[in-house]
């Protein structure tokens, strides 16, 4: 009995006459034509779709300069100059109030953020997306810029679906850097409230607060798509006034059912960012209630018949109030307020106000202004229609007017000062006074 392996006979082995084993052909994936023609079709498919996803990315949509070395803020004069020109201007229609981040002053227009030299205006850093800039605000020693989406998270069906301001980014001042990007549901309209380690979006029915990295950290008002619906207090409410504290918001809403407007003040940073705490909410006593400035402690508004700004503690009691000739200008849903040592400085529309920080009682009031005071080298400086008026933060006496020519732009005008540099927001418009 013989036994066989690959038709080879055991004797023949024994013998060592081993006849030659066939080669075995290698096998191969793609033999036919019609095998490399699909394998083609696929590798064509495949570059086909990685251009689509990269040309639809926010990769392709976005383009950063950066800047090679951290620029340094100049050092600001001692006293103030006895005059001020223009030595550079830019269009920045997406900033409400001249805005600086870190060294850098920021420009922000179509859906170009820029950091530029506070001396020269010289770009530094750049930042862009293919997409229009809603708002550009400062926090954290960043640029924080809103974008405008198609709507967003917003259902159609929601009042606020006009284009919503969806993305949102925050950039290093001194660099340009991007630190930190997330989606959001910002209105077209909001504006942008720093307060503490909190930066809050304004808008007509929702405001959310973010922590430094842009994580939400509140919402309120009208969410487009909550988690847990129950959560909201008044989600049908309308925000006619906002501002924001180190640790609170306060928001003045107008509520269908109810007969006036209603104080209310949050927490900024609740222990769930889909349940707000509120920390006081209180009916005022008309329907023409706007924010002045507000602490952590209590909150100052301004209301009519008789004129008056009253300061709410936070049980939302009012124990105290101020007779104020308000004028009948009517407030943005932000108030122009800002902060310097010791006071808020506040516009009314006709005049500003400076108040105490300590317990939001009137310091002093300068009339016929354009917009609300800034610090520099010392002093306030109140924008005024033939100029700068200085004036002497502890009593309010006007020491001095500095000519400015707008070229005859009358409007609203805030200001800021960054290091020897006065810079005027006028409209669409920053100028740089030195």
């Amino acid at each position: 009995m013989t036994r066989q392996t690959r038709d080879v006979a055991v004797e023949d082995v024994l013998d060592g006459d081993v006849p030659p084993i066939p080669a075995v052909p290698a096998r191969t994936r793609f033999t036919r034509r019609r095998d490399l023609v699909a394998g083609s079709l696929l590798t064509v498919a495949l570059l086909t779709a990685a251009t689509l996803l990269w040309r639809d990315s926010d990769f392709r949509a976005t383009t950063s300069t950066t800047a090679d070395t951290p620029a340094t803020t100049p050092p600001a004069p001692r006293s103030v100059p006895a005059t001020l020109t223009e030595v550079w201007r830019a269009d920045s229609p997406a900033t409400r109030t001249p805005t600086t981040a870190g060294p850098s002053v920021i420009t922000g227009q179509a859906g170009d953020v820029h950091g530029r030299d506070p001396l020269t205006g010289a770009i530094r850093w750049t930042y862009h997306r293919d997409l229009p800039l809603c708002t550009v605000g400062t926090a954290w020693t960043k640029a924080v810029a809103v974008y405008r989406t198609e709507g967003g998270a917003l259902p159609e069906s929601d009042p606020r679906h006009r284009g919503g301001c969806s993305e949102v980014s925050s950039l290093d001042g001194a660099t340009g850097t991007l630190d930190a990007t997330r989606n959001s549901d910002a209105e077209p309209d909001t504006h942008l409230l720093a307060g503490g380690t909190h930066l809050t979006s304004t808008g007509t029915h929702l405001l959310t607060t973010w922590h430094s990295n842009l994580v939400k950290a509140l919402e309120y008002g009208l969410v487009p798509t909550p988690v847990n619906p129950d959560r909201q207090p008044r989600p049908g409410c309308t925000h006619r006034s906002t501002l924001t504290s180190a640790n609170s918001v306060a928001v003045i809403e107008r509520c269908a059912q109810e007969p006036a407007d209603r104080l209310t003040v949050l927490k900024a940073v609740p222990e769930d960012a889909d349940e707000p705490e509120v920390i006081t909410s209180r009916l005022l006593p008309t329907d023409r209630a706007t924010l002045v400035a507000m602490t952590d402690h209590a909150t100052a508004v301004a209301l009519p018949d008789p004129d008056r700004i009253a300061v709410y503690d936070e049980q939302g009691i009012e124990d105290r109030s101020y007779p104020m000739p308000l004028g009948s200008t009517p407030q943005p849903p932000t108030p122009l307020t800002t902060t310097a040592i010791g006071a808020f400085h506040w516009f009314t529309g006709t005049s500003t106000v400076a108040l105490s920080t300590a317990d939001l009682h009137p310091l002093w009031t300068t009339q016929d202004t354009l917009g609300p005071a800034a610090t520099f080298a010392g002093h306030a400086l109140v924008p005024v229609p033939d100029g700068l008026a200085v004036i002497d933060q502890s009593t309010g006496e006007r020491l001095n007017t500095i000519p400015v020519d707008r070229s005859g732009y009358k409007g609203p005008v805030t200001i800021t000062s960054t290091g020897p540099v006065v810079l005027e927001q006028r409209g669409p418009t920053l100028v740089a006074l030195r």
